[in-house]
């Protein structure tokens, strides 16, 4: 909307929402354009009755605008829709921005004044079973069609209500997917599909927006059907495709800060469930060491993610977040534990010319010492930057005859299989 009518359209935007028929505007809540046409009529009227001039084409644009507002998400709507994008990002009312193929690029939509963007907030918010004000003014929480929804206002945000969406697709990835996309090559996909049917324990570390969730879906559709899965997630994104699957997911404090359960709480829990295999949305805190635990007594071929930028650095990292469980357990313990149960550290990252890779697929082959031995079963080798896209290609040493896979792979009957990838 041209800017010399904001003001006109603030005003009647404020005036025209308690002017609407509640009845009627409910009946029409599945019929956007009935919708509109029934606002663009208390548009017209309100702007008359206040002598308020705005021009047939803005009333029209206002009228879709408060619509938009009405049904949900505002301005933003087209974007939820569009299949193209896998998030967007709101920075104050005049600055919107999306990823598109691994880039962020600003998106010409906008909201009329930040009152309008932060009572959409607030209505997400509400939808989805939570409140935020000025007493608790962010909250992080899952949309009813599976979308991440993170909000923050003021007096946090200092330039506008702020709105992250990481969009949910209805479309579960296989690995194949990943090999078309030049992610992995095919070499790599039947190793990891190998592996997880082997019941190895696999971190997938990455950092945000690297595709980790949809590498984890995607190497669940290799599960056996006949095992029992429990998944724990922060916000549920993961789309298992076997029937035994159990579902957790944690719940935030409410209005009065009781009735909180952790991460941690729900893979306490988990242990009592008699899961085959354990899938942690992300590992953050004090769980890990129960995942660890998990994966060291009979839960083999259990997943989880982390964030993390290197194979090493995750090692580090799950170090880092077995002390947060206040065990103090010395470092050697620690590692030792983590050497045990972890067999594979599969790294995901994002390029800077946006393109998602597998850069790793590395082996924890033990302890020496107090080191921890991992050995790189695959890796991306960028060569070349040609008109801003990276060109590489995927290398891999082969199997060490040590390999914990292999040993798997053996008691599995499908060493024949490594055999055929590694030659």
């Amino acid at each position: 909307m041209d800017e010399k009518f904001d003001d006109v359209a603030r005003q009647l935007r404020s005036l025209v929402l308690p002017e609407l028929n509640l009845d009627l505007i409910e009946n029409l809540l599945g019929d956007r354009t009935g919708l509109i046409r029934e606002i663009s009529r208390t548009v017209q009227r309100t702007s008359v009755e206040r002598n308020l001039y705005l021009p047939a084409e803005e009333t029209q644009i206002l009228s879709g605008a408060i619509a938009d507002e009405i049904l949900g998400v505002g301005p933003l709507r087209e974007l939820m829709e569009d299949p193209s994008i896998s998030d967007i990002l709101v920075n104050g009312p005049n600055h919107i921005f999306v990823e598109r193929s691994g880039r962020l690029v600003r998106v010409n939509k906008r909201f009329i004044d930040n009152q309008q963007l932060t009572d959409i907030a607030k209505r997400l918010v509400n939808r989805v079973g939570r409140r935020i004000d000025e007493s608790q003014p962010l909250v992080d929480a899952r949309m009813s069609d599976g979308s991440r929804l993170n909000v923050v206002i003021n007096p946090i945000t200092l330039d506008g209500t702020s709105i992250s969406i990481r969009k949910f697709s209805n479309v579960s990835r296989t690995l194949k997917d990943l090999v078309n996309w030049g992610a992995m090559n095919e070499q790599m996909a039947n190793f990891l599909a190998i592996a997880v049917s082997c019941q190895a324990n696999i971190v997938i570390s990455g950092g945000t927006g690297s595709g980790k969730t949809t590498l984890l879906n995607a190497l669940s559709r290799h599960i056996n059907s006949d095992e029992r899965i429990i998944t724990l997630e922060d916000a549920a994104e993961l789309r298992l495709q076997q029937e035994h699957v159990v579902r957790l997911e944690t719940k935030m404090a409410g209005v009065e800060s009781s009735g909180q359960v952790t991460m941690r709480d729900l893979m306490i829990n988990t242990l009592r469930m008699r899961p085959d295999r354990i899938i942690v949305g992300e590992c953050r805190g004090g769980e890990t060491f129960e995942m660890l635990q998990a994966m060291n007594t009979g839960h083999d071929g259990s997943m989880t993610t982390l964030h993390a930028n290197s194979p090493r650095d995750a090692v580090a990292r799950l170090e880092n977040m077995v002390m947060m469980a206040g065990l103090n357990l010395p470092i050697t313990a620690i590692r030792r534990n983590i050497s045990s149960a972890v067999n594979l550290i599969v790294q995901a990252n994002r390029l800077h010319d946006g393109s998602r890779k597998i850069t790793h697929i590395t082996e924890i082959m033990g302890l020496e010492g107090e080191t921890m031995v991992l050995q790189d079963i695959f890796t991306f080798n960028v060569e070349d930057s040609v008109k801003g896209k990276v060109v590489g290609h995927f290398v891999t040493p082969g199997l060490s005859s040590r390999s914990n896979i292999y040993t798997r792979a053996k008691a599995h009957s499908k060493e024949s299989y490594l055999k055929q990838i590694f030659g």
